[in-house]
C-alpha cells in the first residue's frame, strides 16, 4: 500500500487525541511520514481551520502539494488513497457511517466534561454512555456477522477496524486526563468481539511500526 512519490506531515499535539486514527492509517500505508507539534495558540491562525489535526502531502521533492484538515476528513482520505475503504461507494458507506457515530459519541464525552453544573454533566454523562452501548453493540454485531474474525469486514484490515481501534485508546488511555473514570467504565462495556478486534488490529503486521503514547491498548484492556 506504499507510495514512492509522496509524503506527509501531520500536524498536532503530541498527545493521544483526533489524529490517533491518521497515525495508524499513515503507519498501515508504509508511506514516509512525519509529524509536527506546533506551538500553541501561536501557530492557530496559520492552519486552514485554526484547528488541527492537518495534513500536508508533498511532492517528491518535499514541496506541498495539498493541505487538508479536520480529523474525519483526513482519515477518509488517507483511507481512500490506500484502499482501507472500498471502492464501492455503498460498500464505503457501511464503514463510513461508523465514523459518523464516534463523532458523536466522542462530542458528547467532551460536552459533559466542560459542563460546569452538576445536573448538566450528569444528563451528558448518561447520554454518552447511552450512545455509546448504542455504539459498542453496532460495532459488535458487525463482527459477529462476519465471522468474529477481528475484522469487521471482510479478511483485511479496515477503514472500520483502524478507527475502533482509535475511539478505544483515545478512551481508555488518552482521555482519563478528562474523566479519572472513563477508562474502567469503557472496559466494562467492551464486549469480547471488540477486544478481539483490538488485539487484531494491534498485532496487524502493517500497524506493527505504530507506537501509541499511551502503550499497549491491548494491555489497557486487559488490566
Amino acid at each position: 500500500m506504499s507510495s514512492s512519490n509522496v509524503s506527509y506531515t501531520l500536524r498536532y499535539f503530541d498527545i493521544i487525541g483526533l489524529a490517533e486514527s491518521s497515525r495508524i492509517l499513515l503507519t498501515a500505508a508504509g508511506v514516509e511520514w512525519t509529524e509536527e507539534h506546533p506551538e500553541w495558540p501561536q501557530e492557530k491562525p496559520n492552519q486552514p481551520h485554526g484547528r488541527m489535526p492537518v495534513l500536508v502531502e508533498k511532492n517528491t521533492d518535499g514541496s506541498p502539494d495539498f493541505v487538508i484538515c479536520e480529523s474525519s476528513n483526513v482519515e477518509r482520505y488517507l483511507a481512500r488513497t490506500y484502499g482501507f475503504l472500498p471502492a464501492d461507494l455503498k460498500q464505503a458507506a457501511l464503514q463510513e457511517q461508523i465514523r459518523d457515530l464516534i463523532s458523536d459519541v466522542l462530542s458528547l464525552f467532551f460536552t459533559q466534561v466542560q459542563c460546569k453544573d452538576k445536573d448538566d454533566k450528569a444528563e451528558f454523562q448518561t447520554k454518552f454512555e447511552g450512545l455509546l452501548e448504542t455504539l459498542i453493540k453496532v460495532q459488535t454485531k458487525l463482527l459477529k456477522d462476519n465471522g468474529n474474525t477481528g475484522r469487521m469486514f471482510g479478511d483485511k484490515l479496515s477503514y472500520a477496524d483502524i478507527i475502533t481501534y482509535g475511539l478505544y485508546i483515545k478512551l481508555v488511555v488518552g482521555f482519563v486526563k478528562f474523566n479519572a473514570d472513563i477508562a474502567d467504565n469503557v472496559k466494562s462495556k467492551l464486549t469480547p468481539e471488540i477486544v478481539k478486534l483490538i488485539s487484531a488490529v494491534e498485532s496487524d503486521p502493517l500497524v506493527a511500526k505504530y507506537k501509541s503514547r499511551g502503550g499497549s491498548l491491548v494491555a489497557a484492556v486487559s488490566a
